[in-house]
């Protein structure tokens, strides 16, 4: 399993639209081969900043099954227009305890 981490930043006064946005292209994200879940969180103190966290079967199922596709095209259609600028990503592993 990996986990995507996109830090993503909100023009000021955009946040309630992003959301909505958010909200309506989930399932296109969700929907995608390999996805495991998707959560999104906003900051308290940095109102205008978002964390989008989505768990992948790996690193290739999100490149080939999502961001390769005609879903990856939708999905940012319907939030990048919001975005302040570029979010970053990154993927991560689970550390063993």
């Amino acid at each position: 399993m990996v986990l995507e981490v996109a830090l993503i930043d909100i023009q000021p006064g955009r946040e309630d639209d992003f959301a909505a946005a958010y909200a309506q292209g989930h399932p296109v994200l969700a929907g995608a081969p390999g996805c495991r879940s998707v959560r999104m969180t906003r900051g308290i103190e940095t109102p205008d900043r978002f964390v989008l966290l989505v768990e992948w079967d790996s690193v290739e199922a999100h490149e080939e099954n999502f961001r390769a596709t005609d879903r990856f095209t939708t999905w940012r259609a319907l939030i990048g227009p919001f975005f302040a600028g570029p979010p970053r990503v990154e993927h991560f592993t689970d550390v063993p305890a």
